[in-house]
């Protein structure tokens, strides 16, 4: 993926998936919504997509067997689709079945919630999984791994620098995200600086861009995770909105201009 072009990155929210306790045993409708998604995200000019089990909550720490197969099958649909890089995120942070997943869809990335460290959150205590994740890149190599530092809806304890560069220098990460609180909440700024500071790898915002934000962002970042902004109304459950993914596309195309 190219940097220099602060790509936006779309997140397609899954629709509940088998092993998710909101399943409604239609795994074609969750394929229909994440394939339109997908495509509205292209048509409008976004430079990737990350596919995540969004609707799979309340979450587990590690999902099951039925619910890595079922990902696989909607992830195989969305690549066929689309022609833009196509990223894994499987919540809450399992990253063996996110790369997995990856690599057999020829999907480009991961997005690894806790990579290094521990957080505190709704499911209870994470620990980073980089080690595991490092066994199975050199079996499986090509797939990149974009890593969060002090992650949302999580609680930590380390100081936000030294976990940029346990992320970066341990971890393995190929880029970085920093997000706000929770889903759709903007980013600190001083957070974001602190961030583009200290890291040697692209720093990628994952949460509350909008229309207002992005310049400022923009100044930091090298790339945006976006997903509630975009839809419907901005409800983070709705369809992708062409029009309003098409006004950060025009957005970030002026600030590349400048």
């Amino acid at each position: 993926m190219n940097f220099e072009s602060k790509p936006l990155i779309g997140v397609v929210h899954l629709r509940p998936l088998p092993g998710s306790p909101r399943f409604s045993g239609d795994l074609e409708d969750a394929i229909e919504n994440a394939v339109r998604d997908a495509r509205t995200y292209e048509e409008a000019g976004f430079d990737a997509i990350i596919v995540e089990n969004f609707g799979d909550y309340p979450f587990a720490k590690e999902v099951g067997k039925e619910t890595v197969a079922a990902f696989t099958v909607v992830a195989k649909e969305v690549r066929r689709e689309v022609s833009i890089p196509v990223g894994i995120n499987v919540l809450r942070n399992d990253c063996i079945a996110a790369y997995g997943i990856a690599y057999s869809v020829k999907a480009e990335f991961i997005r690894v919630n806790v990579l290094t460290g521990v957080a505190f959150t709704d499911q209870g205590i994470i620990e980073g999984c980089a080690r595991d994740l490092a066994l199975v890149k050199r079996l499986l190599p090509g797939v990149k791994v974009f890593a969060d530092v002090h992650v949302k809806h999580a609680v930590h304890f380390s100081r936000l620098e030294d976990a940029v560069l346990d992320t970066v220098e341990r971890g393995g990460a190929d880029a970085v995200i920093v997000s706000g609180s929770r889903t759709g909440s903007e980013v600190s700024l001083n957070d974001l600086k602190t961030v583009k500071k200290v890291s040697r790898v692209p720093v990628i915002v994952g949460s509350g861009v909008n229309p207002q934000n992005l310049p400022l962002l923009a100044k930091f970042a090298d790339g945006f995770i976006v997903g509630t902004w975009v839809k419907e109304g901005g409800i983070t459950e709705n369809p992708v909105s062409i029009e309003r993914a098409k006004a950060l596309v025009r957005i970030r195309d002026d600030i590349l201009q400048r």
